[in-house]
């Protein structure tokens, strides 16, 4: 249970390391407003434009008969995309268990893992292409922000770890 939870909160510290670097990006390509608006969808009014984890968290919704607002796809956004990242890092302290096996390589594999498993499972609900549809540019972008989130989410661990 002890490694669950310190995989959790690692995991939580990985997504706000991939979130910060998608930030940085976005304000190298142009995109304003501050990190908190955009970590937390701020402006987000309807599920038109919502991300992927807002719709995903509609679909959830829906099949339990439960019809959310416009005004929720923000939100639903946020709850969802971090939800995954600390679910990610549970089921990594249960596979690692110890802090002796919480490393670069282990890290490193729960991002391509976690990136990979979208393009397998999102397409299948039509959320995304299929991956080959995705240029180079796109997928580079994509893996190489799990790979952080993977790699943060191990050294994470490691620390919560020693501090127990």
């Amino acid at each position: 249970m002890g490694a669950m939870l310190r995989g959790a909160a690692a995991g939580a510290v990985g997504i706000l390391a991939m979130d910060l670097l998608w930030y940085s990006r976005h304000r190298r390509e142009g995109g304003e407003g501050s990190f908190i608006d955009w970590e937390f969808s701020a402006g987000t009014s309807g599920w038109d434009e919502a991300g992927v984890p807002a719709k995903i968290g509609q679909r959830a919704a829906n099949a339990l008969t439960i019809q959310l607002p416009d005004s929720a796809a923000g939100l639903t956004n946020d709850v969802v995309h971090w939800s995954t990242g600390v679910q990610w890092g549970a089921l990594y302290g249960l596979s690692v268990r110890s802090a002796a096996s919480a490393n670069v390589l282990s890290g490193a594999t729960l991002g391509i893992v976690a990136c990979s498993t979208s393009y397998v499972v999102l397409p299948l609900v039509k959320l995304y292409k299929p991956i080959w549809e995705y240029d180079t540019k796109t997928l580079a972008k994509d893996y190489s922000a799990h790979l952080l989130f993977g790699t943060v989410t191990s050294v994470a661990f490691r620390a919560f770890r020693r501090c127990r």
